[in-house]
């Protein structure tokens, strides 16, 4: 569904487009040997094709262009099999070489498509209008001195692969929902780690508005420095804003770069937006166009793992879990590949309700991943395989889960060790709730009379007379039959 604004002359729709710069899973550079990692000290990392020492020469960096090929494939989009590099020129000093190797008319990778999952259960699918690869620039650092600017060539020369989306998206919530589907869909094909917090992944946001009902494009802006997904719907949401209030003034909107102040939470203008005849493209006399046999694409297909909304229907198909707890699952790797060792024999739904209520809800209050886990996949199985043979109850069963968060032991062990045992015996179990209808005799007589809540209070007084180790389907059922009499 749009986004729809209420402006003071009428109703409003949002247009998006993003443009995502993803930095590539290589040790090293594109065109280079130099070093990727990421918080190395200053200008270490740094050769001299990257810092632009004269007859230096770029060399492709193979690796990188697997990268984009794989990732393009993911994208389900078509694979170039001839590409060129440009020359993207302009002037800044963090841009040693006074322009930019990147990729214009012919890119490596053309037009592709991603679904999105939205919160209202819809879904949406973005076209892909390109992607391509180019080199990332340095770093201009402001706040080393008070009256100059450093420059680190660190980032100089590493691969990025900037994916551009059609103006396919409606508002904040599916720009958000973009940006996490495809961070999901990077991190599976392991193309890009999608930190977004340490400029490995961001993105420019494109903005405009219409009157609903309108199919003509308004003037859009496009607003840098965006780092995050909660940013990026910060900014779509500012300036859809702020072009209705200029607009509804009778004035225009400019088409120019914007940037984001995360501080004041507004946008502000940068510079008027370039066209590309601005940077004066041409091919790069020291590459020649890159050309992919079929062997070699049909190589990285074939390599490609499943990818996050194939593995969504086959959890929803082979596990029968729900639309919403497959999406949760499959939402990065790392977790899916946990409750598939976790589900592994036993009951897929059970497990599946562990694995995102109490093991996630755990690890969001502790501040980790599931890569930093306590408690292992095979021992969440072994906690679902004791409430499925009733050993123990579902309340006991958090009980000794928060044991296993905080001593790392098998359920089991700790059932065994602190005599958490179900009661399932009949003849215990009847004992207990005869003792509590005798000492309890006004209730039954109240319950008797027709005040049938009173039930609850039994049962829960007969658990806490068995330490909550009574099985509860047992207690209900006996529970009855000595009422009914």
């Amino acid at each position: 569904m749009a986004t729809v604004i209420e402006g003071e002359t009428g109703d409003w729709e949002l247009v998006v487009g993003l443009e995502v710069h993803a930095q590539v899973i290589s040790n090293a550079k594109l065109f280079s040997g130099a070093a990727t990692d990421f918080g190395a000290e200053a200008n270490t990392q740094v050769s001299l094709v990257d810092a632009a020492m004269p007859g230096m020469l770029p060399v492709i960096n193979d690796y990188c262009v697997e990268q984009a090929v794989r990732t393009g494939l993911g994208l389900k989009a078509e694979i170039n099999k001839v590409s060129v590099f440009d020359r993207k020129n302009y002037f800044y000093a963090d841009l040693p070489q006074g322009y930019q190797i990147s990729q214009y008319k012919q890119p490596i990778v053309g037009h592709g498509e991603i679904i999105l999952d939205l919160p209202d259960g819809h879904s949406r699918t973005v076209g892909i209008t390109r992607l391509h690869l180019e080199q990332d620039a340095g770093k201009s650092l402001h706040d080393q001195h008070p009256s100059q600017t450093y420059v680190d060539l660190n980032r100089s020369g590493v691969a990025l692969m900037e994916i551009v989306s059609e103006p396919d998206m409606r508002g904040s919530d599916d720009a958000a929902a973009y940006l996490r589907k495809l961070r999901s869909i990077l991190r599976y094909l392991g193309t890009c780690d999608g930190n977004m917090e340490e400029g490995s992944m961001r993105c420019d946001v494109n903005v405009s508005v219409r009157r609903v009902g309108d199919n003509a494009f308004g003037t859009r802006t496009e607003t840098k420095n965006v780092n995050s997904i909660r940013a990026a719907q910060q900014a779509i949401e500012y300036e859809a804003r702020r072009q209705i209030e200029v607009l509804e003034a009778g004035g225009t909107i400019d088409q120019e770069t914007r940037l984001w102040d995360p501080g004041k939470g507004v946008t502000r203008s940068m510079r008027s937006k370039e066209e590309a005849h601005d940077y004066r493209y041409f091919p790069d006399p020291d590459l020649l166009p890159l050309e992919l046999s079929d062997d070699f694409i049909a190589r990285i297909r074939d390599s490609l793992p499943e990818l996050p909304d194939d593995k969504k229907a086959r959890f929803m198909d082979q596990y029968g879990l729900s639309a919403y707890d497959a999406g949760v699952l499959v939402a990065d790797r790392a977790p899916a590949d946990f409750y598939e060792e976790a589900a592994s024999g036993r009951d897929p739904k059970l497990t599946a309700n562990w694995v995102i209520t109490e093991l996630f809800g755990a690890l969001n209050r502790m501040d980790r991943g599931i890569e930093d886990t306590p408690v292992t996949a095979a021992q969440l199985g072994g906690l679902v395989d004791l409430i499925a043979d009733n050993t123990i109850s579902g309340r006991i069963a958090k009980d000794v889960f928060a044991d296993m968060l905080e001593t790392g032991k098998d359920a089991a062990a700790i059932v065994d060790e602190k005599g958490l045992k179900q009661v399932t015996d009949t003849g215990a179990i009847t004992a207990a709730i005869d003792a509590v209808l005798s000492r309890e005799a006004e209730k039954v007589a109240e319950y008797k009379a027709g005040k049938e809540k009173l039930f609850g209070f039994f049962v829960g007084q007969v658990m806490k007379a068995t330490q909550g180790k009574a099985n509860p389907a047992m207690v209900n059922q006996v529970l009855k039959e000595k009422l009914a009499g």
